[in-house]
């Protein structure tokens, strides 16, 4: 039986038992679901002197008695925040499998590395019955998320399984991963080789006990401000304080989360900036194959509600700056997207409403390279329409497309297209060096 939350007791501390029961109290209407037992749950160790509440870091203290506790007022906190989220389902980011993506097990009562431990979990599915049921048949959870409720898992060519969440509950992850790397950051500083299982905080409560407080000094995030302009990925990512360097900005794009990653164009290798995971996945391809991209619904952010602030991102690359354009892929989605938007057909709802839908989903291909732009081409076609009769819409030019792209550049981000164009740019590298030099071939995917 839970304890109860005594009243009037809500700058003091209180058991896990009863952290738990106000905890799943508090957070029953939240658009994201949470679990019911986040002190006392997998991957939660409350004995190591924190859990993870949402985006907050949550202390706990261990008291005279030799009984763990924690403060009301951080339970409560914690959780009206996370009902201030609000969340799209229809919004997905891929979390896993990716390929390279480290297989190394990671220490659960440390960082919590989530999108490995999530695709690690899954992974399990099938093969003992262990994968079903954790550990003493405890549910778990992710910063008190319970994240299985609302993944969705797609499978495609009947192999290949790909797992995916809303992307405000991967925004929360990753706010709650950078704020528990800050905090044992900030505990390691304040007591040297201690162990970072010490309460890092200690103050005395009213009635004599120790509390703790979860405000560690966390180091504030600052703005982008092209710190890393025309630098190659290929050296700065070999540094060995760049994630530390990273882990101090906020998301170039978004300019709310923490970064967590360095974009960089495939193409011509430049750094672009530091951004999120969630803006990072937001960005990249829906590839098929090396040369083949689904134009997927996230392009309507892209290229239709946040467009400047994506094209201002995609031109902090001087290769792209200078020859006024996007990387193939990018340029490609464009096409179909953009360029190719009244070839779409439509088709009448069959559920009746006059309004029509359009048809099947578009896909972009290309052969050659933009290396060798006069014998690039574009093709856009449809896939799973309704009736059957539409595959290729059109085939475009390398050369066309960038050339309209051009065009479309100036009319919709006149500040972004102001700044482009090799005999606009101040410091413009010599030599470009791209990456890839020939999408045809084996082997030179661009992603």
């Amino acid at each position: 039986m839970p304890e109860r939350v005594i009243p009037g007791r809500s700058g003091g501390l209180i058991p896990w038992g009863a952290a738990d029961a106000l905890w799943a109290g508090l957070t029953t209407g939240s658009a994201v679901p949470t679990a019911s037992a986040v002190f006392t749950c997998s991957p939660a160790d409350a004995g190591v002197g924190y859990v993870l509440l949402g985006g907050r870091v949550v202390a706990t203290v261990k008291a005279s008695g030799g009984q763990w506790s924690v403060a009301e007022t951080e339970v409560r906190r914690a959780a009206a925040e996370l009902n201030a989220v609000e969340m799209d389902c229809l919004d997905l980011v891929r979390i896993g499998p990716f390929r390279g993506a480290p297989k190394k097990e990671c220490n659960e009562t440390m960082l919590l590395h989530w999108r490995q431990r999530v695709t690690r979990e899954l992974q399990r599915l099938g093969e003992s019955e262990r994968a079903v049921r954790r550990e003493g048949g405890r549910a778990s959870h992710l910063a008190g998320i319970d994240w299985r409720r609302i993944l969705v898992e797609q499978t495609r060519d009947g192999t290949a399984r790909t797992w995916w969440l809303p992307r405000a509950v991967v925004r929360l992850l990753d706010a709650a991963e950078h704020a528990e790397t800050q905090w044992l950051q900030a505990a390691r500083t304040r007591h040297g080789n201690r162990a970072v299982t010490e309460p890092p905080l200690q103050a005395r409560a009213a009635d004599g006990r120790q509390t703790t407080s979860s405000d560690c000094g966390a180091a504030s995030l600052r703005p982008y401000n092209g710190e890393l302009q025309g630098q190659l990925y290929s050296a700065l990512s070999r540094k060995p304080d760049t994630s530390r360097k990273v882990a101090g900005w906020t998301c170039a794009v978004c300019r709310t989360a923490p970064a967590a990653v360095l974009d960089h164009c495939h193409e011509h290798g430049y750094v672009r900036a530091p951004v999120c995971h969630s803006c990072n996945t937001r960005e990249r391809p829906d590839h098929l194959y090396s040369n083949d991209i689904r134009v997927a619904s996230h392009y309507t952010h892209l290229f239709d509600t946040h467009t400047a602030d994506w094209l201002r991102h995609w031109h902090r690359c001087p290769g792209c700056r200078a020859r006024t354009t996007l990387p193939l892929p990018h340029l490609a989605a464009w096409t179909a997207h953009v360029a190719c938007r009244s070839l779409r057909p439509t088709h009448r709802d069959p559920r009746g409403s006059r309004a029509r839908k359009p048809c099947g989903v578009l896909r972009v291909s290309w052969t050659g390279s933009q290396n060798a732009p006069g014998s690039c081409l574009l093709t856009v076609a449809v896939d799973f329409c309704p009736s059957g009769t539409h595959r290729v819409l059109t085939q475009i030019a390398y050369r066309e497309a960038a050339q309209r792209f051009g065009t479309w550049l100036a009319e919709t981000a006149p500040a972004v297209a102001a700044a482009a164009g090799p005999d606009r740019l101040d410091g413009l590298p010599a030599r470009f060096r791209p990456v890839v030099a020939d999408t045809s071939g084996e082997g030179l995917a661009l992603f």
